[in-house]
């Protein structure tokens, strides 16, 4: 189907999960958190992106996940909300391109770790796409919110990036700050890891 459908997605990406503020997976490919496993929250805003000759800039979508090991490992559980603001030609082209059947990275590596996914799910989604404060919202069920990372002796803000120069997985600059806020409560998927690893990127996704 890849070679049939041809999409590109640029996206502010709002990204926390329970891992502490370096994120293992970014350097090992394992979390480093109390439980061994990953669970995250991501928002996506696309600021331009198409798939065939549909526009699909200026869409929100979020993404929660929650696999009892690393990633790579597989047995995850995912849901992909879609802004009620986009019209059904466009909920089922972000459908095609977050669910790998579209080809292109990440999404088709990402779509193989699950083996419990539900979505698309239409959702008013709030989101605030700030570089030191973004944030995101579906009311009742998720609430995610970034600060910088603060110096404990001075209390100024910490300037720290993640970079990637030959290119990374998801993004190759990321912004990193602290989760104030990271919560989901949506049948199966349900946690809370307010205080721990988020970073602030563009992503640029295609196939």
């Amino acid at each position: 189907m890849s070679g049939e459908n041809k999409w590109s997605l640029s996206m502010h990406q709002i990204e926390c999960c329970n891992c502490s503020h370096g994120c293992g997976c970014q350097f090992g490919g394992f979390p480093d958190s109390e439980s061994g496993g990953c669970e995250a929250l991501l928002g996506l805003s696309v600021i331009k992106g198409h798939f065939n000759n549909l526009d699909l800039s200026g869409l929100k979508m979020v993404f929660a996940a929650m696999w009892p090991k690393a990633i790579h490992e597989g047995n995850g559980k995912g849901a992909l909300f879609i802004d009620s603001a986009a019209t059904p030609e466009q909920v089922t082209a972000l459908a095609t391109i977050m669910s790998g059947q579209a080809g292109g990275m990440p999404v088709e590596a990402i779509a193989g770790t699950f083996s419990e996914f539900e979505g698309p799910i239409l959702k008013k989604i709030d989101m605030n796409t700030d570089e030191k404060y973004a944030s995101f919202s579906i009311e009742g069920i998720v609430e995610v919110e970034q600060t910088p990372l603060i110096d404990p002796v001075t209390g100024e803000e910490h300037n720290v990036h993640i970079t990637f120069p030959s290119g990374g997985f998801m993004w190759d600059d990321g912004n990193i700050g602290n989760s104030k806020a990271m919560s989901i409560d949506f049948g199966n998927i349900a946690f809370n890891h307010a205080g721990r690893f988020s970073a602030k990127a563009i992503a640029n996704w295609s196939n």
